[in-house]
């Protein structure tokens, strides 16, 4: 197993306390380097949406309890905060929300000589997911050529 994911599991086992007292979700942990830096995300969720003080609360619990545990030998910064409007899709749970959803899938390698695509989520099993393009068209897009799913938002 990778460290990062190592790291994101221990970490998501810490937060599961804090979440329940709470009545959060977890959405998804990462940890990412992204110029030159190591990040420490955890994404929260609840119902009626996630507020900044929820953040700052799961953030303040969590921090003291990676102090204490003091798994991650690399210096990083812990960013805690909602998955957002366009949240990414990852994990099965959060295909199984989003059927019927408008998404947008940007590909590793080309389908049609297209590499993003938008559509309605239809459906989706471990290897694949299907999207209504139109209404006469769908369109199945192997799991492992994705590189990003995503909700789609208007303003």
């Amino acid at each position: 197993m990778a460290k990062h994911q190592v790291y994101e599991q221990k970490t998501e086992k810490l937060l599961e306390d804090i979440l329940q007292a709470n009545n959060f979700e977890l959405y998804d942990v990462e940890y990412v380097k992204e110029a030159g830096n190591w990040f420490l995300r955890a994404y929260i969720d609840k119902e009626d949406g996630i507020t900044l003080d929820d953040c700052e609360l799961v953030s303040r619990e969590l921090s003291d309890l990676l102090d204490k545990e003091d798994f991650i030998s690399d210096s990083y910064i812990l960013e805690v905060s909602s998955p957002g409007l366009g949240r990414q899709l990852k994990k099965d749970k959060h295909f199984e929300r989003s059927i019927g959803e408008e998404v947008e899938i940007k590909l590793y390698k080309a389908i049609d000589k297209q590499k993003e695509w938008v559509g309605i989520l239809t459906d989706f099993n471990s290897d694949t997911l299907i999207i209504q393009i139109d209404d006469q068209s769908q369109m199945e897009i192997p799991r492992n050529n994705i590189a990003i799913a995503r909700l789609t938002f208007e303003f």
